[in-house]
């Protein structure tokens, strides 16, 4: 067995674990943090933003599709402001009129929103279809609906009413802090991959591999829909 095989085997068992163990979870200790508190708690909602991004394996596979053969800030900036603010709306217009889908209908379309930038990635869509999409419009579409997802796991933390509007801007502040930290974590890898002049050997299995586990998030996120 190759070891672009093995690699390719390991990832797509671990993040297939990590969806059964995490799917739509929201831990005990994040719980307790929200328990019984009302008012404005800037800091407290800041944390659980960073936290959630920097720990939501689905967002980061996505970003490192959209950001993986870029080269320019400029675009980079570009792609991460289109999703930034897709998922930021949904995020707030969600929790604040009380629209709450059923949280593995949306992981799975997230899980979906990854297997497509990597399908992207590939040359998939012109292969296929002989046409690509708008890469900005797939990006903020896909924004929205991680936005929406973040707002139903929000809601599952029994939220106060009190406090709630600016609650919510420092868990979206929070989230885009968090974002930043693992972009540039995934920035600075990519750019001495590229210096190693790898890329080009390892990028399509890479992508394969990112394509695989997008699948294998939307395949348990439905399947666990329908049971």
């Amino acid at each position: 067995m190759t070891l672009h095989i093995r690699i390719f085997l390991l990832l797509f068992i671990s993040v297939l674990a990590v969806s059964v163990a995490q799917a739509h979870n929201v831990s005990a200790e994040d719980i307790a943090l929200i328990s019984g508190r009302s008012g404005f708690d800037f800091l407290l909602y800041l944390w659980l933003g960073a936290k959630h991004m920097v720990t939501g394996y689905d967002h980061i596979l996505f970003l490192l599709g959209v950001i993986f053969y870029l080269t320019g800030m400029r675009s980079v900036a570009l792609y991460v402001t289109l999703f930034a603010v897709g998922h930021s709306l949904t995020l707030i217009f969600g929790v604040l009129n009380g629209i709450n889908v059923n949280p593995y209908f949306i992981d799975g379309i997230i899980g979906l929103s990854v297997a497509y930038k990597a399908f992207d990635n590939l040359g998939g869509f012109d292969s296929v279809l002989g046409w690509t999409p708008d890469d900005r419009w797939a990006t903020f579409i896909f924004g929205l609906f991680h936005g929406l997802g973040l707002a139903t796991k929000l809601q599952d933390l029994g939220l106060s009413e009190d406090g709630l509007l600016p609650n919510l801007l420092s868990f979206n502040v929070g989230v885009e802090l968090g974002q930043i930290a693992a972009l540039s974590v995934l920035l600075v890898l990519l750019v001495f991959w590229r210096r190693a002049d790898s890329e080009q050997r390892f990028g399509v299995p890479f992508n394969f591999v990112i394509l695989a586990c997008g699948f294998a998030l939307a395949s348990w996120q439905f399947m666990h829909m329908v049971l």
